[in-house]
């Protein structure tokens, strides 16, 4: 196969889980769980290239790993060993999708590596063979793949596309501190409600809200329960929920508002080093890079 030269300059979308049902523990440590996902506008981008030999990586961000631990690299590794090709390919990715946050930033990178690269070297995978692929990268690669919202299943591997009722304007509210997934799901079945916080089942613009996850991560986290119910209390807001498992809390806006002003109000009277973001959950296939 002879492949010409090519850069490709993809965007890599975040997520937001609009519920998340934790059904029990299974076999293999994981948990089975029913999640419905929404990609948001708010994006990491990759810059990709064939080159003579190898795999290299770059980020701008330095807290992230840039050896093999990497996602995007693995990704890459995986890329290559199924189609059997040389590895040859040269990666730029540009964080703006912070870590630790439930928005799925590094499984989407690896995600969009794995297109990116079906489309740059012309493999032809499917969606299905690229999830199948992803699955073994992470949970929520094969969501990615899909480009879509989707209804997850088993330990998220099982994607389901479907499409929401309504484009959802989102504010984003992540403090400093991040919340590792692993940590979370395994407190999850001894966990307990704060007094005061709500945890119940949330309708707004045809959706359902809800997150078995919040009970953990609130109980040791307790600024996170105190964002989400000082969201509850804003006339702009429809539904306020964690993502995953944190740490970002979300907005579900209430059409014509502002919603920076919001986000500067939360600033003003939570923290000041909280950090926000005004997105929306995207329709259909993400878009393409400028």
């Amino acid at each position: 196969m002879t492949i010409e030269m090519q850069v490709m300059q993809v965007l890599a979308p975040a997520k937001i889980n609009l519920s998340l049902r934790i059904l029990g523990r299974r076999g293999d440590g994981f948990h089975e769980i029913e999640t419905v996902i929404a990609p948001i506008s708010l994006c990491d981008e990759l810059k990709i290239d064939n080159k003579k030999q190898g795999i290299e990586f770059r980020c701008d961000d330095p807290s992230v790993p840039q050896g093999g631990d990497n996602l995007v690299v693995r990704a890459a590794n995986a890329f290559f060993a199924s189609t059997k090709l040389k590895p040859a390919i040269s990666i730029e990715l540009r964080k703006k999708v912070p870590h630790g946050a439930g928005l799925g930033g590094g499984s989407s990178d690896a995600a969009a590596t794995l297109l990116a690269l079906n489309q740059l070297f012309q493999t032809k995978l499917t969606r299905e063979g690229l999830a199948k692929l992803g699955s073994t990268i992470g949970s929520d690669v094969p969501f990615f793949i899909f480009e879509s919202a989707a209804i997850c299943r088993g330990r998220g591997e099982l994607v389901e596309p479907v499409k929401l009722q309504k484009q959802l304007p989102i504010l984003l509210a992540k403090p400093e501190f991040g919340v590792a997934s692993e940590w979370a799901y395994s407190l999850w079945q001894d966990s307990r409600k704060i007094p005061g916080v709500s945890y119940e089942v949330q309708e707004f613009a045809g959706q359902t809200f809800v997150n078995d996850l919040e009970r953990p991560v609130f109980e040791k986290f307790v600024f996170l329960a105190q964002l989400k119910m000082w969201l509850l209390e804003q006339p702009e807001v429809g539904a306020a929920l964690m993502s995953g498992s944190g740490s970002t809390i979300f907005a579900a806006m209430r059409q014509n508002v502002d919603v920076d002003l919001v986000a500067k109000r939360a600033c003003e009277e939570l923290d000041r080093e909280l950090r926000t973001c005004a997105c929306e959950t995207l329709e259909g296939v993400a878009p393409s890079a400028p």
